[in-house]
């Protein structure tokens, strides 16, 4: 199996895993302010995510443009604080099961609308795992009742749950695991005050009693810090559609942690829903169909000679293609963070399996991979490649 891949998967479903288990500290917050216990977990969180940045870990913040800075005050707001705000209102009307059905579409969702924006068609073993998994996460969850005010707040929480993972796909390349998670964190923490100051207050903000500080530590310190540095990971080695996929688990893991304090049985639907879970994860996700599936790399139509292209990235001499980055909020700042090469490495020492030929040497006479340097055409055109 690629190595990328599984490392990827496991990334994700630990951190699908995390999440699913954060519902059974969440049964202990009901009393505590909304916005309050956002501010202190996300602010937390940031707080503990700035010492593994090390030095000069933050220097590429200075380097993101105003949209990119847009895009991720969009991402915290709809993918963190809008998140919880509409699973919260959901639940005032609905069983928690029906704001949970309806997120565990959110697989599906992603399989089709990450390939479109990237321009590509959707895959048809991603979006059948995607299925699979929405089913699976139904059977666990079962339908409870609601009216029509729950129905519309779970589609918002689907909603944020799809946006959680495609707005964060352009500026983790900038940003990374780590520094994208201390930024969004920082971000969220200072959303819900203001969201505090204006629904609540004076009352946004208490000392939490002792279950309460034991839930929000878990939430900051297990489910925000190891669990975003995890799903962030994890999009960044197998895709946004592929990691999603996980989001399944955590219906799973809240069906498996719930008995722990008394919210919940685990009985033969959650144990069918597992299955199904885990048998449309293993399908969407590669993990069946070894290194034919390493994650987010595309066969090239022109591709005759098991040269992979990677349409992200522009080949020298040649103009910036747009890729991820140019979504709804404009292209992202690449162009400062690549290194140009001025001329094609040749070494001419005319032996055999070089796989690409040289350009000034006669045929038969390629050299050598070496270890610190590839060789490349310089005039890709020749190849079939431009």
């Amino acid at each position: 199996m690629n190595a990328n891949l599984t490392r990827g998967s496991l990334l994700a479903a630990l951190a699908c895993l995390l999440v699913g288990g954060s519902f059974t500290a969440n049964s202990l917050l009901g009393d505590y302010p909304y916005a309050g216990g956002q501010f202190l977990r996300y602010g937390l969180a940031c707080l503990l995510l700035l010492p593994l940045l090390g030095r000069g870990g933050t220097a590429p913040l200075g380097r993101l443009t105003r949209r990119q800075w847009g895009r991720l005050a969009v991402l915290a707001a709809v993918g963190m604080v809008g998140f919880n705000l509409a699973i919260l209102a959901a639940e005032r009307t609905a069983e928690p099961a029906v704001p949970g059905v309806f997120v565990g579409c959110a697989p599906v969702i992603v399989a089709v609308i990450v390939p479109l924006l990237e321009g590509r068609q959707p895959q048809r073993a991603v979006m059948y795992g995607a299925l699979i998994v929405a089913a699976g996460a139904f059977t666990v969850q079962g339908w409870g009742r609601t009216d029509t005010l729950g129905i519309l707040f779970s589609v918002c929480a689907l909603a944020d749950e799809v946006g959680f993972a495609v707005l964060a796909v352009p500026v983790l390349r900038p940003l990374g695991p780590k520094l994208l998670s201390a930024t969004v964190c920082g971000i969220a923490a200072a959303e819900s005050a203001v969201i505090g100051v204006v629904t609540d207050g004076g009352d946004w903000l208490r000392v939490p009693d002792t279950t309460e500080a034991a839930a929000l530590l878990w939430q900051a310190a297990i489910v925000t810090v190891i669990g975003f540095v995890c799903w962030y990971s994890g999009i960044q080695r197998i895709g946004a559609e592929r990691a999603t996929l996980f989001s399944g688990l955590i219906p799973v893991a809240a069906a498996f942690t719930a008995p722990l304090v008394g919210t919940g049985t685990y009985g033969v639907p959650q144990a069918v829903g597992s299955a199904l879970v885990g048998a449309g994860v293993a399908l969407g996700s590669g993990v069946l169909r070894g290194r034919r599936a390493a994650a987010r790399v595309e066969d090239d139509a022109r591709d005759e000679r098991g040269i992979v292209v990677h349409r992200d990235v522009s080949a020298a001499g040649k103009a910036h293609q747009a890729g991820l980055g140019d979504g709804v909020l404009g292209a992202d700042a690449l162009a400062a963070q690549q290194d140009p090469v001025a001329r094609t490495p040749r070494d001419g020492d005319r032996k055999a399996r070089h796989v690409v030929a040289e350009e000034h040497v006669a045929p038969g006479g390629e050299g050598l991979l070496e270890a610190r340097g590839v060789a490349q055409r310089e005039r890709l055109g020749d190849d079939g490649l431009g």
